[in-house]
């Protein structure tokens, strides 16, 4: 793959639009798009789930009590 290429860029109202080319195309659906002096800089960012999430918190420690149900109703 190269690392560079020439592209057009389009107007939709007042945003401007970059089309990406096939080989640069990105995964996910969103961006972080920072700007360093006169370079854009986007960068995809990472599908986060729920499981990746919870893997990141503690371990609960606390003892929880003991709950009595009452007598189900027949």
């Amino acid at each position: 793959m190269q690392n560079s290429c020439h592209v057009s860029l389009s107007t939709s109202g007042e945003d401007q639009i970059l089309t990406i080319p096939h080989e640069f195309a990105l995964s996910g659906t969103e961006v972080l798009l920072r700007k360093e002096g006169r370079r854009l800089i986007i960068e995809p960012i990472p599908v986060s789930s729920l499981l990746s999430l919870l893997t990141t918190l503690q371990d609960i420690t606390d003892d929880f009590p003991n709950i009595a149900y009452p007598d189900r109703m027949t």
